[in-house]
């Protein structure tokens, strides 16, 4: 069964528009919700559209063709193939009146770096306003939402709290409530699939890069993540959005889900958004995490580590101008051919604090930001074991695991 949901109130509105026998055996193609056009075509029609997207929002097709060969009667060849093209030219080659784009962290084409000032301007292709939700305008203003019928939402999460596309969903939902704009969310896997694992946020911590008091891998793709905004009421005075999301087709939680585009500059593959979440808190601290090299989320290392034996110099490159340790020789380790983990890993971040030349000076303000928490750098600092660090996350994870329950979409294997 193929549908759209509707999310209003605390209520989710099931509707059935189309029949269809969905397999979830064998090699079922998946469809973001952004290569099923026949189900949010229809609610765009004859509508001004704003659209928040960036280089991930990209639209898949498959056709058939028959060769039917050099004489006539050689036997004709069917044939798949698949095309794929950026969301918003196929809106505009589809007649949908497409208003303005508004750009998240790392801009619409997503080549700037992480934390970079993002100018509005205009796409050079198309000719469309950009206007940017980084920096200080993270949230939509009511003349930046002027003209506007109904929003587009499509973005490739990581499945990460600190991850900004999420803080971004939150504001843009929050305005378009605040001026009773409906809300479209097109669905894309979660490439960590239902692994809920971390410490949960405690609210005193709350920033752009953890907003709702919910664990570092949540667990639930943007969509089902839309529906929990919603349903907890964590938009700005209870406010709540009028949401749809357009699901995935031929995915459950279990399957393995390779992103097709990078979903920013310092996520080039697969290993690095396996590894991002352990590696990230590495952000908080005196250690690289690889930016300005080929292997950003792939390797860590700092001036201050002894007894490591791999090396590597930062150097600025694309998503990395001023890379830490720019030009300096680093210590660490190489983990690009590691096996894929599930859920998150404290094995190096505790082996780098413990491997620190100056303690004192191996954390920095950004961690409790990140950790969400100040207990777990005491933990570590305390030198706790992983699995004792762990053990004190359970009962949160818990309560939060039944909260999830409440707005999933999908089966979870």
């Amino acid at each position: 069964m193929k549908y759209i949901i509707h999310s209003k109130n605390t209520f989710l509105f099931f509707f059935v528009i189309v029949f269809a026998n969905l397999s979830f055996e064998g090699n079922a193609q998946i469809k973001t919700g952004a290569d099923q056009p026949e189900n949010y075509l229809p609610l765009l029609k004859d509508k001004k559209v704003g659209i928040l997207t960036n280089q991930t929002g990209i639209i898949n097709f498959d056709y058939k063709y028959e060769d039917e060969g050099t004489h006539p009667h050689d036997l004709k060849i069917a044939t798949i193939n698949y095309k794929q093209m950026h969301l918003v030219d196929f809106l505009i080659q589809n007649k949908i009146n497409l208003k303005k784009i508004y750009a998240p962290e790392h801009g619409f084409r997503g080549t700037a770096d992480a934390g970079e000032l993002i100018k509005d301007g205009k796409d050079t292709k198309t000719g469309l306003p950009i206007i940017s939700l980084y920096g200080n305008n993270k949230k939509p203003t009511k003349e930046q939402l002027a003209g506007i019928d109904v929003m587009l939402f499509d973005l490739q999460d990581v499945g990460a709290r600190f991850y900004t596309y999420i803080s971004s969903l939150h504001y843009l939902m929050e305005a378009c409530a605040e001026n009773d704009i409906p809300v479209i969310v097109l669905d894309r896997p979660n490439p960590k699939g239902a692994t809920v694992d971390g410490p949960v946020l405690d609210m005193k911590y709350k920033s752009f890069v953890g907003m709702h008091p919910i664990p570092v891998l949540h667990g639930m793709t943007i969509g089902e993540y839309a529906q929990m905004i919603n349903g907890e009421k964590w938009l700005k005075n209870g406010v709540q959005a009028k949401l749809t999301v357009i699901p995935c087709k031929n995915y459950n939680k279990g399957m393995h889900y390779s992103l097709p585009v990078k979903p920013s500059p310092n996520l080039p593959n697969d290993v690095s958004i396996n590894l991002y979440t352990s590696l990230c808190f590495f952000e908080g601290t005196n250690v690289s995490v690889g930016r300005g090299t080929e292997k950003q989320f792939q390797i860590y290392g700092s001036p201050f580590l002894k007894n490591m034996d791999f090396s590597f110099i930062p150097e600025p490159n694309e998503g990395a101008k001023n890379p830490m340790h720019n030009g300096v020789k680093c210590f660490g380790e190489d983990l690009s051919e590691q096996e894929p983990i599930d859920g998150l890993s404290l094995q190096w971040l505790l082996k780098a604090y413990k491997n620190t030349a100056n303690k004192e000076k191996f954390f920095n303000n950004f961690f409790i930001k990140l950790a969400g928490t100040k207990q777990l750098q005491k933990q570590i600092e305390n030198g706790l074991s992983e699995e004792t660090i762990k053990k004190s996350w359970k009962n949160d994870l818990e309560r939060f695991k039944k909260m999830r329950e409440h707005y999933l979409i999908y089966p979870l294997f």
